[in-house]
């Protein structure tokens, strides 16, 4: 079956920050920002959605639409299952340098950027979802109405919505360690590995509910074969079974079983609703 291949870009980070949060109502969940996505489909319109993302999935209903929209415009809760088990686990972020694959929201790659992570990249299919989503995810989260972001120990709990546009006001250095990136899995690794820019390869990788649809399955393992670094880890979280969809966690291991290159092991499963679980994929040979 052929896939429409979208072409990589690299987004850069605009100047004014400020323009960025612009029009954006922010909410909050587990102590981090988001802009709030019902605002998104009613305000994203024209050169804001080159794509047209927004209004294909509002008039189709649907959260999926394979080739043209991959669901960035919406928060999986497979998400929250994996910020989760990075607390039980105590998963260290520390000095490490982290890919949030599939991001959407981009929150695991914040929770890692919080976990003072080297450096974080966020990688989704639709630039609409970059530009208007995980930007302003990362810029509201790095510059927290100018305090800094730590820990989370010291910050307020749930706050309502604010209407206002927030002031960008903090240190940039957080901001200095993320890239963002749109385009087909394969696509963005062929620009990373062939850029003029050293590439160093990523010691973890972060993706939930990215396989829902087998006929990606062949694009995502030869992505994290060729951006893992030898010694590093995936962590991956996912539905049992995508209904209507067919994918789901037990055909991504025989899938990864057959092509003999990575060890999974399911570390954590989840039986609220439908059944989800959390998977951890390291090469074979690694210590």
């Amino acid at each position: 079956k052929k896939l429409c291949v979208k072409a990589a870009k690299e987004h850069s980070i605009p100047k004014d920050l400020n323009k960025v949060l612009e029009n954006k109502v922010m909410e909050t969940v587990l102590d981090l920002s988001y802009v709030k996505l019902s605002v998104v489909e009613m305000t994203c319109s024209g050169d804001a959605d080159s794509e047209g993302i927004v209004s294909k999935s509002v008039s189709s209903h649907s959260d999926l639409i394979p080739g043209v929209y991959e669901g960035g415009l919406k928060i999986w809760e497979c998400t929250f299952d994996l910020m989760d088990y990075f607390s039980e686990a105590e998963i260290e972020f520390t000095n490490k340098t982290v890919l949030d694959l599939g991001c959407g929201a981009g929150l695991l790659g914040i929770v890692a950027l919080r976990g003072e992570a080297d450096r974080v990249h966020f990688q989704d299919y639709n630039s609409t979802v970059i530009d208007e989503i995980t930007l302003p995810n990362v810029v509201a989260n790095c510059f927290n109405e100018g305090r800094r972001m730590g820990s989370g120990k010291d910050r307020k709990g749930s706050k309502p919505p604010s209407k206002r546009p927030r002031k960008a006001e903090g240190s940039p250095d957080l901001l200095n360690r993320c890239r963002f990136f749109s385009g087909e899995w394969s696509q963005v690794s062929q620009l990373l590995l062939s850029s003029n820019e050293p590439f160093s390869k990523y010691d973890i990788i972060l993706t939930s509910e990215t396989i829902y649809n087998p006929d990606y399955y062949s694009a995502l393992h030869d992505t994290l074969a060729q951006l893992l670094d030898k010694n590093g880890c995936v962590y991956l979280a996912s539905k049992v079974h995508y209904f209507g969809v067919g994918g789901g966690i037990y055909l991504f291991e025989k899938f990864i079983e057959e092509k003999n290159v990575f060890r999974t092991s399911v570390v954590k499963t989840i039986d609220q609703g439908l059944q989800r679980c959390i998977m951890e994929i390291a090469f074979k040979d690694s210590c």
